[in-house]
C-alpha cells in the first residue's frame, strides 16, 4: 500500500501543526483547538493531515496555485 515513510509524513507534520497550537494562540486555529476539546490528539493530527492532504489533491488536479483563505475572505 504504497511506502510507509511517505504515508506517516503527513501524520508528522499535522503533529508539529498542532504543538504549535497548542503552544500560540493566532486567529486561524479556532477549527483545530475546538477538535482537540472533542478529540484525541493523534485523532486530530489524522484529520488535520486528511484535511491538508484533501486540499494538495485538488490543488494538484485543478492545477491552481495555493490561495489562502484568510487573504481571500477579506
Amino acid at each position: 500500500m504504497g511506502q510507509r515513510d511517505i504515508r506517516t509524513l503527513p501524520v508528522s507534520g499535522a503533529m508539529a501543526v498542532l504543538q504549535a497550537v497548542e503552544r500560540f494562540d493566532t486567529p486561524n486555529n479556532g477549527w483545530l483547538k475546538r477538535l482537540l476539546t472533542r478529540k484525541p490528539r493523534m485523532v486530530a493530527a489524522i484529520a488535520l493531515a486528511n484535511k491538508i492532504a484533501r486540499g494538495l489533491w485538488a490543488m494538484m488536479t485543478k492545477q491552481e496555485d495555493y490561495r489562502n483563505p484568510v487573504t481571500t475572505m477579506a
